[in-house]
């Protein structure tokens, strides 16, 4: 194995991150004036940008779940043990003690097992968990008559601001560990020029090679 630089994300894989990025950013911040978190602007415009930006974003999803399938991408998210414990042992201590990270990405798994079961748990559970309650509580017009409604719409409620938080805390986290290993700026710019650092076999190089996916450096 040669560690190479590739490009390993598409424009469309870079436009749906970015563009998830800042709509998730914009229903935090009109989220939080909903909940009285802030006073920035009226309440009614931020329930109406809200709302906007939820659909556009669920239409976003639909489209990158849609390419994930038929580019095969969905297989970056699987999960796997081996290697698993290794991982959070370096992100826990070993960081910081100047260690080298234990995994080395490849081109058919790029994320390492720790990054893999992170995105696995906020696509198959916290992504739905708010899709789910998002578009009930849009619907509660549909809904709304009932002696119950009340009582449901409360819940629903609660079980969205619940997943928002853990869609947050996953965001925090996801900040933070961007700042560590190389810096911030080495992590973040793949998803800005789309190359990444591989182990690809010889194969994949000559591969790669021909197809013009690599370059000298990543820098």
């Amino acid at each position: 194995m040669v560690e190479r630089c590739v490009k390993v994300y598409s424009r469309f894989n870079r436009l749906w991150h970015w563009s998830q990025a800042a709509s998730i950013l914009a229903l935090f911040f009109t989220g939080a004036r909903i909940l009285g978190l802030h006073q920035i602007g009226s309440f009614g415009l931020a329930v109406t940008v809200h709302s906007l930006v939820a659909v556009a974003l669920l239409v976003l999803w639909v489209f990158a779940t849609f390419w994930l399938f038929t580019t095969h991408g969905w297989r970056q998210f699987i999960p796997r043990l081996t290697g698993l414990f290794r991982v959070a042992r370096y992100y826990a201590s070993g960081v910081f003690k100047g260690e080298e990270h234990p995994y080395a990405k490849t081109l058919e798994r790029r994320h390492n097992p720790l990054q893999a079961l992170a995105y696995f748990a906020l696509k198959m559970a916290l992504f739905p968990a708010i899709w789910v309650t998002g578009l009930i509580y849009l619907g509660y017009e549909l809904w709304g008559g009932s002696d119950q409604a009340g009582l449901w719409l409360t819940v629903v409620a609660n079980l969205h601001v619940l997943a928002a938080f853990a869609i947050g805390s996953f965001v925090l986290a996801h900040l933070y560990l961007l700042t560590l290993g190389h810096g911030f700026g080495r992590h973040v710019q793949p998803m800005l020029n789309g190359y990444d650092q591989i182990d690809l076999t010889p194969e994949e190089e000559a591969y790669l090679g021909q197809k013009g996916l690599l370059r000298p450096a990543c820098d």
